[in-house]
């Protein structure tokens, strides 16, 4: 009992009383410096916690990222007062004669760091430095050769990202197999994602004049996702300014997200209420309406020289998903989440041929050479048991809104003529 009670003085007398006085200084300095530190690299105090991490005797270190830069950097009176607690044990440690419970202590630590030495210990699949740098160079040599064969922007900028996740993943480019073992070890990657990585590696390989047996992965076609015009309409209205015009413009023409992009002012004609869009991926030129409702729209937007939607596609990409994000826990929807930039293209063609059952029509819409592409939208959704809006006109004015707004003819009825639009 004597034994225990001196064991405990001991304790207290390390871990307690100096401890209390290192944090009666820690607090003291917080007070001074204010409630949260300053981020080490730009100076600024928008910070959030960022989680917390244990030193050896348990003291707990606060975690920060700053909201400016990114950096994620650890309390700095935090991080003191566990080292100068490390440099008291070790202090006691190296004495010539150890009390006992200065022997319980070490070994307590002990105990403790081979718990955390266990931890790093296991087998982790690291990419040597060595290859890692020999990856880089020769990514960089692959994106100028897909410059000079002619290889589109966002195609090189596609590829160059997948071989450079490749190498982080471990993959060594110079052999074959072992990127086989990379894709193979992707539990979270679809079909769709490996069958692309296999076609990059292939052409990574053509720069060499090198050939290799590729793994057989071949995604399976599916339906896309289609939904109705509500749910596009409340993710656009949601959404920010710039974003809802975007979301508008895709709505109502079908053209992909890229050719939005590489629009120009002068593109638009407001007057015709038309747009010409410049193809990608190989397709055909067209012309296009556009409704009263997007020319105000665009009109809303900063008449710049670059275009309308001249943006960073990955940062505008991000927006977009956090505001859809935020629509859909709003809503109690998830199948807004679901929508996407190419969704809407998918939702213009089936509608355009539920319409006008003219498949060269909506062939020509959305600029497609291979008419077996275009095919897929005859078979996507079955509008038999839909409701309608109706709607009825006499003059001329009238009729002319209604087909602006969407509606079809019916039929006539004492000199009234009948409009219906799907809801």
């Amino acid at each position: 009992m004597a034994e225990l009670t001196q064991q405990t003085s001991t304790v207290n007398r390390i871990f307690g009383k100096e401890a209390g006085s290192e944090n009666g200084e820690s607090e003291r300095l917080r007070s001074s410096a204010g409630v949260s530190p300053l981020c080490p690299q730009c100076g600024s105090n928008k910070l959030w916690r960022d989680g917390l991490r244990y030193s050896l005797f348990g003291d707990r270190i606060q975690r920060w990222l700053c909201r400016n830069c990114g950096l994620r950097f650890s309390d700095p009176i935090d991080v003191q007062r566990a080292w100068s607690m490390f440099e008291r044990v070790e202090r006691v440690d190296t004495k010539p004669k150890k009390a006992t419970a200065d022997l319980v202590i070490t070994r307590q630590i002990c105990v403790m760091e081979t718990k955390n030495l266990a931890a790093e210990l296991k087998e982790i699949e690291v990419p040597r430095r060595d290859e890692l740098e020999t990856a880089k160079g020769k990514i960089v040599e692959h994106a100028f050769w897909m410059q000079k064969e002619g290889y589109a922007e966002a195609t090189i900028t596609r590829r160059i990202r997948l071989l450079k996740t490749l190498a982080n993943k471990g993959a060594n480019l110079l052999d074959p197999e072992s990127l086989k073992i990379t894709i193979a070890k992707q539990q979270k990657w679809s079909t769709k994602t490996k069958e692309i990585a296999v076609e990059t590696y292939a052409c990574f390989l053509k720069m060499q004049g090198k050939t290799w047996d590729p793994p057989r992965y071949k995604a399976c076609r599916k339906l896309p996702f289609i939904p109705t015009e509500n749910e596009l309409n409340s993710l656009i209205a949601g959404c920010n300014r710039k974003t809802s015009v975007f979301l508008q413009l895709l709505k109502e023409t079908g053209m992909r997200c890229g050719e939005a992009f590489m629009l120009k002012w002068t593109d638009f004609n407001f007057e015709n209420k038309t747009v010409d869009i410049t193809p990608e991926k190989g397709s055909e030129p067209r012309q296009l309406k556009i409704s009263t409702q997007l020319i105000a729209m665009l009109n809303s937007l900063p008449k710049e020289e670059t275009g309308p939607f001249n943006y960073s596609n990955r940062h505008f990409a991000r927006t977009f998903r956090e505001q859809r994000r935020k629509i859909t826990y709003k809503l109690k929807n998830d199948r807004i989440r679901r929508i996407t930039f190419h969704t809407l293209r998918h939702w213009k063609a089936t509608m355009e041929y539920a319409k006008t059952k003219d498949i060269l029509h909506v062939m020509k819409m959305l600029g497609h050479k291979n008419i077996q592409n275009t095919l897929l939208y005859t078979q996507l959704i079955s509008f038999e048991n839909d409701d309608f809006h109706s709607a009825t006109a006499k003059t001329v004015q009238e009729i002319q809104k209604l087909v602006e707004a969407g509606f079809e003819y019916v039929c006539e009825t004492d000199e009234v003529k009948i409009f219906r639009k799907r809801k």
